[in-house]
């Protein structure tokens, strides 16, 4: 199933368990959803079953936003405790539809505790309460965990009642928009449908000790914290220089403040020298980087911005960022702190829903069915991992898990049929019914940003005033990396422009326009070849040149 037909079964109304292999874009989707329904004004509570994963679509823990909290079981005690709590009436009042992602990892019992206290605050005997549920996750990553164990697949969360009782429509996404080469996707799926052979392991092994040349050292995932941190402070102390220290900025709510700090990836005190091997930890796509972009600090400005170098050849300032808890559009508590962590090392449940460019991963001590899977799908291609050690166990997954997928596969493409089969009077009127029923209103609505140029429409403007690429980023104060970006946009919608007064060297198009077609136009691949025939085009040229072969 494409994202584009996930979404238009969200926007019917029904309830909806959206999954997809790693890298299929399950938030991208998420976050589409959550767009569509604050444009109808539709309201919506945004949770996750993790503090990390709740940060990624900004929201807060399906466990604080329902008050559960960390109790096993409900008592009638306790939902009279609750009950006397007004901004939890105010709160199951106020919402429309319930967003859960990370659902693999949210016991069974809970979920049912949550559909118990959703009934019994909207005083109704439908499933949630009547709520619009959409569930978000992958079976096939790492399991609910409990203070002593890993759990298995009984405790998992499609065993509940309330699962059965929501009458789930499966949206099982398809496209592959993380892994950047079809081997690799080719091993991961085959782990996924238990048919990973002697050739798949062969491939695997010719990433054994491998060294992955560049400055850029490789992320080592590990299972405990306990490693990560040691190794990321040793890396550190042993770059020369003094470091310079940022500091967490926190506002709102306290406890709400301590909640997001234990939630998010950002480091209470960072301190940084140059050299430091850095991870981005948040999206931003006008910026350069997403959640997992890997980078090296290349200087620290007198003002203390950091300049960061890349993988792929893009100079970014950077500047603190923002993660909050909001409730009826009012920021409850929020965190500032720069949007990087050090990156020697991260454990594999903090890399759930990252893309790294490079990781050394070592599956020799796996515990547990999809650790191997999760931290290998963790990795854009399969040149980006330098195994360190691997058995059997790494790839072998839970049977029932399996058995299950298979089901929600052959459910999703019922589903594709079911709702395909709609004429777009039928799919209108059933996303006009569910705006009503929930209380929205049909006009969408008007955005203070859509009154406003966008932000590449900006960029456009600068293009006919005969600027460089530099000059336009100088003006927009953006990055040339994310001028290049705008750039790329526009010349796809827009063939009437011109852009022929940008400075470029006509040998470099020629070079871009004799090997496009071999690297995809990718320009790793091309900064390869070129190394490798001794021309010393950088990143920019590359990229300056490859514009003008896509016209």
């Amino acid at each position: 199933m494409t994202q584009e037909q996930a979404l238009k079964i969200m926007k019917t109304g029904v309830n909806v368990y959206l999954t997809g292999s790693a890298g299929s874009g399950k938030t991208y989707v998420i976050n589409q959803y959550i767009q569509y329904l604050k444009d109808h004004n539709i309201p919506v509570a945004i949770t996750a079953s993790t503090g990390i994963a709740a940060t990624h679509i900004g929201g807060q823990t399906i466990h604080a936003w329902s008050g559960i909290g960390i109790r096993e079981e409900l008592t009638d005690k306790d939902l009279d405790d609750l009950e006397s709590k007004q901004y939890l009436w105010k709160r199951f009042d106020g919402a429309r539809v319930l967003i859960i992602d990370e659902i693999s990892m949210l016991h069974s019992h809970r979920l049912d505790m949550i559909d118990q206290i959703c009934s019994r605050f909207r005083r109704s005997t439908l499933p949630f309460g009547g709520l619009q549920v959409i569930f978000s996750g992958d079976f096939f990553q790492l399991p609910p965990v409990t203070r002593f164990r890993t759990s298995d697949t009984k405790d998992m969360a499609m065993h509940s009642r309330a699962w059965r009782d929501a009458k789930l429509a499966v949206c099982y996404l398809t496209e592959q928009h993380r892994q950047e080469d079809d081997t690799f996707t080719e091993i991961l799926n085959a782990i996924r449908t238990d048919s990973f052979d002697q050739m798949h392991y062969e491939q695997l092994q010719q990433r054994m000790h491998v060294e992955i040349e560049g400055d850029m050292i490789p992320t080592k995932l590990y299972t405990h914290n306990v490693d990560v941190d040691s190794l990321n402070l040793l890396e550190l102390s042993n770059l020369k220089g003094y470091g310079t220290t940022y500091y967490m900025v926190s506002k709102g709510n306290p406890s709400l403040v301590e909640l997001l700090k234990k939630s998010c990836l950002a480091h209470e005190e960072l301190t940084l020298k140059v050299g430091t091997q850095v991870m981005f930890i948040k999206n931003n796509f006008e910026g350069g980087y997403v959640n997992g972009t890997r980078g090296i600090i290349d200087s620290i400005l007198p003002d203390k911005t950091p300049i960061i170098k890349t993988l792929d050849g893009k100079t970014i300032h950077i500047q603190p960022d923002t993660w909050s808890i909001e409730e009826d559009g009012k920021v409850k508590a929020s965190i500032s702190q720069l949007p990087i962590r050090l990156a020697w090392a991260i454990t594999i449940h903090k890399s759930q829903g990252m893309s790294l460019d490079l990781a050394e991963i070592d599956l020799s001590k796996s515990f547990g069915h999809g650790m191997g899977y999760v931290a290998l799908s963790r990795v854009r291609k399969l040149s980006g991992i330098k195994l360190i050690g691997f058995n059997n166990n790494a790839v072998q997954m839970d049977p029932a898990i399996l058995l299950f997928d298979e089901s929600l596969r052959g459910e999703s493409n019922a589903n594709i049929s079911l709702f395909g089969d709609l004429s777009e009077e039928a799919q209108t009127k059933l996303e006009h019914d569910f705006i009503e029923r929930m209380g929205g209103t049909l006009e969408k609505k008007k955005l203070e940003a859509e009154e406003k140029l966008s932000t590449i429409d900006k960029t456009r403007e600068l293009i006919p005033k005969y600027y460089s690429v530099e000059e336009i980023a100088k003006k927009r104060k953006l990055t040339v990396g994310t001028i290049f970006e705008h750039l790329e946009k526009i010349l796809l919608l827009d063939d009437d422009i011109s852009i022929n007064h940008l400075k470029h060297d006509r040998k470099v198009v020629t070079f871009v326009e004799k090997y496009f077609e071999k690297t995809e136009g990718k320009l790793t691949a091309l900064k390869s070849i070129a190394e490798k025939e001794g021309k010393k085009y950088s990143f920019d040229e590359l990229r300056l040149a490859r514009l003008f072969i896509k016209r």
